[in-house]
Parts: structure tokens; sequence; C-alpha cells
């Protein structure tokens, strides 16, 4: 124990540093040498949804007092704390990373007052108030250069700086640019400067509030509304670093099985066994590559969650294994809300086993959703995610082969729920305030684990709501987007977004969900959406069917052949997927992840990257038949035509409405496979590597696409290595059965082929 002057002191314990100051205590524990846990007493014993396991490596940690302060280095980078609880981080070269603000907050932006305000919404206008999140507060300095992305799948533009956002988990469909919170809380920010790149994720689940720079240009803060402080300082080189380390501690999207790489065609709703026969007979017609149909909430019998309507499918079982033997999986939806009915064994069981939140006179809470009056599991506890696992036994047995979580902000249409109502915190209880922004999270960890336990399988499960972390679990989409070209425009920000904040599984509904969409709107969104991890195609009752073959011709025509595309390059993809359980990198990604010190790219809202090697700079407005592209550093070609440009420019690029501006990176070798209607690992008996370039290397990565023998070394791993003098396919690892019979190697439109020769285990020309 060291005393500072009269007021502070400092006690470590391993990794741990409890620093007392002015203000309270600080508790620092370095996890890594680039990541620092902080909290104050407050939080120092709380349980974290986020982050799940011992994330603590073992880190060469020097503690010191140095005028005043208390120093504590790492080999990555140095704090330094004062009396006054002031903190500040340097990276190794002694560079100022990010600094607490000292002076006062000033409150610039000028607020409405109550008179005001119901003169305003008499008036038509929309008042939005601001945050009262404010238990706590952070504030830090805000440089003339720095930029910020994250925050999961808010609004606007790419850049963050200048705006406001909160989390709390809302069903709101109006996601204009101004929309401050949505369906998920992922309170993670990356900031970056060019210079130096940092993380921070505010790991507290009341509902929170960031201002990035629209009160001040000198600071940016956060605020809070319970809860003590808590939260994760890491560093990187770059902004891909940070990514990487942050999907450490929060966990990392799990390779999903490879069908649900395909295409997946969704309406609220397909209401009957004959509409789902008659949509899948059309696809198969049609020749539109698809492997996933989804049903909307009206299979169910009155919305009752774990039932089905036997007057619109009398026999489930007998129609999904009908799809099943067309290649087609269904994926169903499920939403939290249980109908309050005393005939119904999902509400009777739970209200014997005390698995619904309450008020707080212990009598079951209610409010109305889709089935009426309805009341809420209690996903905190651990009983309930048991039990909700349980059920999901009931989909599996008919042979449905992924879930859909919705509404489960969660959300109610009686006004919202009451800030008493009880909810646990696993066997604590507590109230809506703590839990709310936790419900989706809880809900997708306990329906993935019913899945994993009946399956066998890797679990497709799909979600709305979600918190940081629940990429472990889940698949997302943004939710109730409209068909407008504002809403496409917005996609690009939205999915790379949600890729820096750990989803790499994420997609919008293509066409858009409310409105009715058009022949070139639909055509633009396929284009723009067809690398989007989770591809799915959904729209509203009451508004136009949008199916691609609703249009006609050449709608139907470019569908086809960007779904043709997709299908193509699933194996790229896969292998994107399957690297990313080790570097926690999002597939769709946009170029500041790369490119971080190039000053274009910084708030670059309509091109993104798929991987490293593949530029995406889709058409977004309507009308257009060309557009400037921004290619960054190297050389890139065009993906359909081979021809060369040089990078760190713009070029104006031909885009009629067939055509995707679409660029692949100099040395890039990408995986190419035949044209199908529908993934059968099974029949994968050849691939093409194409190499755009003189030179390049490859890893591809194979697997049975399904279940985790993969996790006990039942994989393939190729090497491809292409140079002037010398073609080489190497099978690095081998412990899946069976591998290609065939892989070509092809250099512009010459094609090499090599045939495997088990005896020697290796691949040779004939």
């Amino acid at each position: 124990m060291f005393q500072l002057n009269h007021v502070n002191m400092y006690e470590q314990e391993h990794q741990t540093v409890k620093i007392n100051t002015i203000k309270g205590n600080l508790w620092l524990t370095a996890l890594t040498p680039e990541i620092i846990h902080i909290q104050d007493d407050a939080a120092h014993a709380t349980n974290s949804y986020a982050v799940e396991g011992n994330k603590q490596e073992v880190v060469p940690l020097t503690v010191a007092v140095q005028d005043g302060k208390v120093e504590i280095t790492t080999p990555k980078l140095r704090i330094e704390i004062d009396q006054d609880g002031y903190l500040d981080i340097f990276n190794e070269h002694d560079q100022v990373v990010l600094a607490d603000y000292r002076g006062q907050r000033e409150k610039t932006v000028v607020q409405f007052s109550e008179e005001q305000q119901e003169l305003l919404k008499a008036e038509g206008h929309v008042v939005v108030k601001q945050s009262t999140a404010s238990k706590l507060e952070v504030v830090k300095v805000l440089n003339t250069n720095d930029h910020f992305y994250g925050l999961g799948d808010k609004t606007g533009f790419l850049d963050k700086r200048g705006y406001t956002y909160d989390n709390w988990n809302t069903d709101e469909p109006n996601q204009g640019e101004e929309v401050t919170k949505l369906y998920k809380s992922i309170p993670f920010l990356i900031g970056t400067n060019g210079i130096t790149t940092y993380g921070l994720f505010f790991d507290n689940s009341f509902a929170s509030h960031f201002d990035l720079g629209k009160e001040s240009t000198k600071y940016f803060y956060y605020t809070v509304a319970g809860g003590g402080l808590d939260y994760y300082f890491m560093l990187g080189s770059n902004v891909a670093d940070v990514v990487t380390n942050y999907t450490y501690l929060t966990g990392r999207t799990p390779l999903p099985q490879k069908w649900a790489l395909g295409y997946h065609q969704s309406r609220y709703s397909y209401k009957t066994e004959q509409d789902v026969y008659q949509v899948t007979q059309k696809l198969r017609e049609l020749q539109l590559p698809c492997d996933t149909v989804h049903l909307d909430i009206d299979y169910m019998d009155g919305y009752r969650v774990f039932t089905v309507d036997k007057n619109r499918f009398p026999d489930m079982k007998r129609l999904l294994a009908d799809l099943k033997t067309n290649h087609f999986k269904v994926v169903t939806i499920i939403d939290p809300g249980v109908k309050k009915d005393d005939q119904y064994h999902i509400y009777c069981e739970g209200v014997k086993a005390q698995l619904f939140a309450t008020n707080p006179d212990r009598s079951v809470y209610t409010n109305s959703v889709w089935p009426g009056v309805s009341v809420y599991p209690d996903f905190g506890q651990a009983k309930t995610r048991q039990w909700w696992a349980c059920n999901q036994k009931f989909l599996t047995d008919l042979g449905v082969s992924g879930v859909w979580n919705d509404m489960n902000e969660p959300a109610s249409f009686n006004g919202p729920i009451p800030d008493e109502t009880v909810f646990f915190d696993e066997n604590q209880p507590t109230t809506i305030q703590k839990m709310h922004n936790l419900y989706g999270h809880n809900m997708a960890r306990a329906t993935y684990a019913g899945f994993k336990k009946q399956t066998g399988n890797r679990p497709f499960v799909i979600t709305r709501a979600a918190y940081a972390g629940t990429q472990k679990y889940s698949t997302v989409w943004t939710g109730d987007n409209r068909s407008s070209w504002a809403a496409l425009q917005m996609m690009i920000p939205q999915l790379c977004n949600l890729g820096l904040s750990g989803f790499s599984f994420a997609g919008t509904d293509i066409g858009g969900f409310l409105g009715d969409t058009n022949p070139e709107l639909l055509t633009r969104w396929i284009e723009a959406g067809i690398f989007s991890p989770l591809l799915r195609n959904h729209s509203c009752a009451g508004t136009r069917m949008q199916e691609p073959w609703q249009f006609g011709e050449p709608t139907l025509a470019i569908y086809r052949k960007y779904l043709q595309l997709r299908y193509q390059l699933i194996d790229y993809l896969y292998d994107l997927f399957a690297q990313g359980e080790s570097d926690g990198l999002p597939i769709m990604r946009p170029l500041v992840t790369h490119y971080g010190t190039d000053p274009e790219v910084l708030n670059l809202n309509d091109e993104f990257l798929v991987g490293s090697d593949l530029l995406v700079a889709p058409v977004v407005a309507p009308g257009v038949t060309k557009r400037m592209v921004y290619l960054p550093e190297g050389s890139w070609y065009d993906y359909w035509t081979g021809y060369s440009y040089a990078g760190q420019a713009y070029y104006l690029v031909d885009a009629p409405l067939d055509q995707l501006p679409l660029f692949v990176k100099d040395g890039a070798i990408i995986p190419l496979r035949p044209v199908t209607e529908y993934i059968d690992v099974q029949a994968e008996n050849m691939i093409t590597f194409k190499l755009w370039g003189e030179q390049g290397t490859y890893h591809h990565y194979q697997d049975n696409g399904a279940d985790f023998a993969y996790q006990n070394g039942e994989y393939n791993l190729y090497e491809i290595k292409m140079t002037a003098n010398n073609d080489a396919i190497r099978l690095m690892h081998h412990g899946y059965q069976p591998v290609y019979r065939q892989i070509n190697l092809q250099r512009g439109d010459l094609v090499i082929s090599f045939y495997f020769d088990a005896t020697v285990q290796t691949y040779k020309t004939k």
C-alpha cells in the first residue's frame, strides 16, 4: 500500500490495482497488454452478460508513483491516474491515446420549455428530449481529427462523430438519420485519428447515452442511468486490431451452418401450407438459388408460441419433410410474449414455475403484444432460459432448421413496461431498468442452447434485439426498415458498424419491409446486399409482394444473376467466417478497417469491403447509371472485365441497372464454386481458385458445414499458391473426409486442373 500526499493510495493484487481518489475507488485490471478493465466500487462485483469466462492473460505490469500520479504500465500502454480521479492513457510510443476532460461541460444545446414542446407537438412536430440517463458520466477529450465507429446498427452515417445516440432497445420502425435508439444496445465505440486507435466498451445494461461531439467540439461523453462505472479500454494499431481485441473480450461469431449463407425468402406472411409450397416451387421453377424459407407469426395458433395453426398448416411435419426433399430449410418466428390463457400449457407451466416477470407485489406482470394480453418470460433467470431451451424441441421435432426471435426488446403494445417491473439478474431480483437491454440477449442465449442440445448442429438463430456479446449466439438483422432509397443507402453504414461491433452475421430486409418496393429499388437492393452475410428478402403484410418474379423482366433475370454470384462465392464467405473465429473481423467491412490512415475512407458510406480482397461500390440512388468509385492503396481489378486500376484515386465507372461495380485487390485469389440452386456440402467435389494479378496465396477451409466436429479437428485446410513460375496446392490439414476430387487454378482465361491422389494425399495435374 502506498500513500499519495494525504488523500490517495493504491493497492496491487496481481494484475488488479485499486486506486483511492477524491471521487472514490477505481479498480483497474490488465486483461491483456492492450485491454484494461476500469470499474468503480459499485461495478466491481457485478456480473457481466457480455464477457463470459476468464479473459485475463498473464501481463507484465508495473505500478509506480510519479509527480502525484499513479502510473500503471504494460508492454503496450501506460495509464496515469491523478488524485482527482482523472485518467489518461498513452501508447508504447508515449503518445496520448485517450484523456479525461478536465473542464466543465458546456450546455450548448438549447432545450424547449415544456409549453413550447406541447405547442410543437400540436403542430405535428416530433420533439426529441435530451437523454436523462445521468447517474454517472465519463467525459473524454475530443481531438480535431477524431472519428468514431461502432455502436451496432444505429442509424445515420458511418462516422458517428457529431451525433448523439441512446442505448435502450426500442421497436422503432421510423429509422431516420435523427433516430437515436433502435432494437440493439451495443455500447462499444471505436475512436481513431489516423495516428492512434482505441476501443471503449461500457459494460452497463442500464439506459445510456453517447454524445460524440454534438454538445461541444472539445469533448465527447457517455452517461448512464444506473449501475456503476464499468468499462474496458482496448488499444490497437488500427481499427481491425481493436475489433480483434473487442471480440476476444465479448466473443466471436461462431461458424454457421453453410446453408445459412444461402438466400432466404420471407414474407409477413406465407399464411398457409399452400402458400409455402407455391413459393418454393416457384423458386425452383425459375432457377432462383435459395436454401431457406421463413414463416412469420401466422403459422401459430392465435400467435401462441410453440404451437401450429392446424387449419392453415394441417401437417407441418410433413410439409417440412417435403421441403427438405427439395433442399429447403424452414425458419420459424418466435416472439417472447406468452398469451395469458389458462388452457395454454406454456402459460400454465410458466406461472407454476414462476418464470415470468412480476409486478412489485409479485403478481405476474401483463401487457399486450400479438397474442393479446401476454406475459413475459424472465430470461435473466437460469431456470427460465433452461425451460425456454427445452421448448425449442417442439420446433426441432417438426423439422424446423432455425429460429427467428422477434419483438424481444421486449416490445409492448399497451405502453412501456413500468420501471418497477421485477426481472431477475440471475438469482437476484432487480427491475426492467437493468434487464431491458439484456432481454433479447438472454432469449437468444436460451434459444441457441436449446437448438444445440436438440440437434447437435450449429444453431441458426436470428434476433432483432441484442446486447454486446449476443454475436456468440445469434445472427441479427436491422429490423423493420422501409422500402425506400434512404433505407438502402443506410444499409451499408448500418451493416458495417454492426460488423465492427462484433456482429459478423448480419443483414437487412432486401427490398425493404415497410411500404412498397419497385423494380429498380429491388434490383439495386439485391446488388447492394448480395454480400451481406444474412441474405433475406422480407416484406410486410399489406405491402406489395416482392418476391423477384413479381416484377417480371428484367428484374427477375438480374435478381437471378446476383443470386448465382452469391452462390459462386459462398466458399469465400465461409472462409471469412472460419477466419473470423480467430480474428473476430466481420465479413462486410468499411474501408476504414484496413485503410485507416487514408482520409478519403473515414466517412465513406456507399462502398464496403468483403473480407480484405473484394470492394463493392453499389448504386444506391434511382436513375443512376454511372458512379464515382474510390479505390484505396494498391492495384485493383474490375471483377467483370479484369481491367486494372491504380489505387488512391477516384474513377467514374459504368453502372447500368444490371451491373454492380465490383473490384478485386491485386494478388487476391478468390474461390469460385459451380453455380447451384442450393447448398449441398456432400456434393462438393470441385472448386476453382481464380488469381487476380501475377501471384498470390490463399488459405481455404472445408468441413461438413453442419455440426461441431470441426472443433475436434474434422476439417481440411488448403494452401493455394500461384506464382509466375509455379502453381501449387497443399493440403495443410486433412481431418475431414471427403476432399475435393478436382481443384482448378485459373489465371485470366487459362485454367489448370489438379486431381486428388489419395495414395500420396496430394494434388497433381494429369
